[in-house]
């Protein structure tokens, strides 16, 4: 069984969905939880508090992650609060514009390089010396299995903002291993989450007729994977990708 007691995690965009199931298994594992979220909501505030019911030290930072200032700041907080950070999960996404590659503006590239690309950098960059100065700390990012597949037709700028994640995240492995810090990625295949507008298995029947499971992902199979990584049963595992997707990748 992981444990994780007395562990400070950050994981970002957590206020459901992937995130929020992220969250929920560190904290019955033991660990303090810090969620984020662009802004502050009722529903947050009520997970923040069901955590606090349960015996988890919880806390929650409003942050823009795309913004370095936000960025820093939601560092102070974890800096002032717990002193130290354990594991980072990078778990922001969005693919926010479909449309055809010859008609995506600067604006809507940039967009999208900003929140699934740009956010990793300037989270991982804020939180480096906190984790530095715990030992055997972790970092797990959420890319993306459009990153093997190339992702459905009108996502290209999407597709390329994760195919950064999945490059940095192993370039990350190479160059943090000298301060023992661990950095792998997760990639989430087909999954019922708020990541899409509408029920996932009524948007693509089609595609989950191609997983070898025959379902869809739920947000805690991701984050069984995301708490391997960060475990100590995983102290040996780093520049890894795992594909948690049903066997679609078998196709």
């Amino acid at each position: 069984m992981f444990a994780f007691t007395d562990k400070v995690v950050l994981v970002t965009g957590s206020a459901s969905g992937i995130g929020k199931a992220i969250a929920s298994e560190y904290a019955k594992l033991g660990a303090k939880v810090v969620l984020n979220n662009l802004v502050e909501t009722p529903d947050i505030l009520e997970f923040v508090e069901e955590l606090k019911q349960q015996g988890t030290e919880a806390s929650f930072v409003a942050a823009d992650v795309s913004k370095r200032a936000e960025v820093h700041n939601m560092k102070l907080h974890i800096e002032k609060q717990y002193g130290k950070l354990d594991i980072l999960v990078n778990n922001v996404g969005a693919s926010l514009i479909k449309k055809p590659f010859s008609e995506i503006t600067d604006e809507e590239w940039d967009l999208h390089s900003d929140v699934n690309l740009k956010s990793v950098y300037l989270v991982t960059q804020e939180m480096l010396p906190l984790l530095q100065s715990s030992e055997g700390s972790s970092i797990v990012n959420l890319c993306s299995s459009v990153i093997r597949n190339g992702g459905i037709i009108g996502g290209s700028a999407y597709t390329a903002a994760k195919g950064g994640v999945d490059a940095l995240t192993r370039a990350l492995a190479k160059e943090l291993a000298a301060d023992k810090i661990r950095v792998n990625g997760v990639s989430p295949g087909l999954v019922d989450s708020n990541f899409h507008s509408e029920n996932v298995a009524n948007k693509y029947p089609h595609l989950i007729q191609e997983i070898p499971l025959k379902r869809v992902g739920k947000p805690e199979d991701l984050a069984g994977a995301v708490l391997f990584f960060s475990s100590p049963y995983a102290s040996y595992v780093t520049g890894e990708v795992l594909e948690v997707g049903g066997g679609a990748r078998l196709k």
